[in-house]
């Protein structure tokens, strides 16, 4: 099922669940987790697909990795696989 207007459809995990800094990276690291140009990071966002970490302050803005590569895996067009807790449930 695609995702509704303004659902990211590769949403981050909550803040307060990404302990470690090192899983956050700009447009730069995460283009390269994603085996895409900066650009494409930038249009996944502006399509909903990704979003930003919301840090709560005015730094710069980063990404968490592990979901952008996640989204990285799934081609335009196609829906992501489902996920196994859902799998389960079905």
């Amino acid at each position: 099922m695609p995702a509704s207007i303004g659902e990211v459809r590769f949403p981050n995990p909550p803040v307060q669940l990404i302990k470690d800094r090192d899983h956050l990276g700009d447009v730069q690291e995460a283009a390269r987790i994603a085996g895409v140009k900066p650009d494409t990071i930038r249009i996944w966002k502006r399509r909903r697909k990704i979003e930003p970490v919301d840090l709560g302050d005015d730094g710069p803005e980063l990404f968490h990795l592990p979901t952008v590569y996640a989204a990285s895996l799934v081609k335009r067009g196609r829906p992501p696989e489902p996920r196994e807790e859902e799998v389960r449930a079905a």
